[in-house]
């Protein structure tokens, strides 16, 4: 039997509205929907409503068994002929563990198209009215991983001392770590910090302060993942931002 197709498609934040139009139109055509934890339900009411849908959230804790569960679904939908949609929060290729998926289906000979989506990275900020980037106060911004694995030194806290704006995706659980690497290479504890909880779903929560505080101003609020860490100056002009947009509003 020929093989069939597997899509590796980005649902953004998580909302329907920030889905992109070809992930839309993939969703009614699939035949299997392979989804993420943070896929919404009104996403996947897109769905062709004859379409197998398995959820593949990953626990805590057990992100690698689980990948490979992931990994032999693909491959055995995938040999049935089948058109796979994978769902995955925000883009696959960015911290979505969509490359090691796309480099497990090229090693098995399974067609596969990668479909962007909306990473948290960008929507996070937007969401909470910060500009990672802007003329006056931030020229360069980099995008890290919270969830850096153990034992590994990948992050080069040096470099990231010397850059404009940080986004730290699931940012909350290693906080008090990043807070300190940041310190201990060079970012000053008033170096403005944001926390962006749920963007854009109705859940959402934005909770600011500095290096030196943000971390017991997320304890005290109660920030919960998914969420999103943003450090440099740029946050000042979110808050700026923000408190415009709820004047226009009233």
């Amino acid at each position: 039997m020929k093989p069939g197709k597997v899509y590796l498609v980005g649902a953004g934040p998580g909302v329907p509205d920030l889905l992109t139009l070809k992930a839309a139109a993939l969703l009614k055509r699939a035949e299997v929907v392979i989804y993420d934890r943070l896929v919404h339900d009104e996403t996947l009411a897109l769905c062709n409503p004859e379409a197998e849908q398995i959820y593949m959230g990953q626990p805590v804790g057990k992100h690698a068994s689980r990948q490979n569960e992931i990994h032999s679904l693909l491959l055995e939908k995938a040999q049935e002929g089948k058109i796979i949609v994978r769902l995955k929060g925000g883009d696959p290729f960015l911290f979505g563990r969509g490359g090691e998926e796309a480099e497990f289906l090229a090693e098995h000979g399974i067609p596969f198209e990668v479909v962007p989506g909306v990473s948290a990275a960008l929507a996070a900020p937007l969401a909470a009215c910060i500009p990672v980037t802007h003329r006056d106060v931030a020229s360069s911004v980099a995008i890290v991983t919270g969830h850096e694995i153990e034992g590994s030194s990948r992050i080069d806290w040096d470099a990231l001392g010397k850059l404009d704006t940080l986004v730290f995706l699931m940012g909350v659980h290693n906080l008090r770590r990043i807070v300190q690497n940041l310190i201990a290479h060079g970012r000053g504890p008033e170096t403005p910090a944001a926390l962006i909880q749920s963007a854009f779903w109705p859940s959402q929560r934005i909770v600011s302060g500095t290096l030196a505080d943000i971390v017991c101003e997320a304890a005290r609020a109660g920030i919960q993942p998914p969420a999103t860490l943003i450090v440099g100056n740029a946050v000042k002009l979110g808050e700026k931002l923000r408190s415009c947009r709820a004047s226009e509003a009233h």
